[in-house]
């Protein structure tokens, strides 16, 4: 997996607003405690939510919709599931440089290897306590923040707490 690369992306604009941050996924359940968790970050942020893939689409897609700074990305929705929007998304040129961040609960090293080579940014596994979402978030973040001009390498494709 350490012989995948990628091309170098633009670097973000330096932030003297809120993060906007948008989150596709379909489980409300999930979806609260994200909010929660954003709620407890240090970091400025403005949350845009939508349901399904096809939702997503659409909104990003839309006259006058601005491009959010990150999107967190469900692999499991429907009508178009993360992987095909992942897809769609890398091919228009208005989001193509969209940083993505895989939010799922399932672990496929397939998988995980399509969607780094699709353009995700970061894979990050939805973990079981509170604590660790939120400490999960933060470090998702502080990367797209801290590595908007490096090469994304596969060996920190998958974020983990160490």
């Amino acid at each position: 997996m350490s012989s995948l690369s990628r091309n170098i992306l633009p670097p973000l604009p330096v932030l003297m607003r809120p993060i906007s941050i948008c989150l596709a996924e379909d489980d409300e359940d999930d979806c609260i405690l994200f909010k929660e968790a954003l709620s407890e970050i240090p970091i400025d942020t403005k949350l845009t939510r939508l349901s399904d893939g096809d939702k997503l689409l659409k909104h990003l897609m839309k006259a006058g919709v601005e491009v959010p700074d990150v999107l967190f990305l469900d692999l499991n929705m429907p009508l178009k599931n993360g992987s095909e929007c992942l897809i769609e998304i890398k091919k228009n040129k208005k989001l193509e440089h969209l940083p993505v961040i895989i939010f799922s609960t399932s672990f496929d090293l397939d998988v995980v290897k399509q969607l780094y080579e699709h353009g995700a940014w970061y894979y990050l596994r939805k973990p079981a306590e509170y604590a660790n979402l939120k400490l999960f978030m933060q470090k998702a973040l502080a990367l797209i923040k801290e590595d908007q001009d490096s090469n994304y390498k596969v060996d920190k494709f998958v974020i983990n707490l160490q």
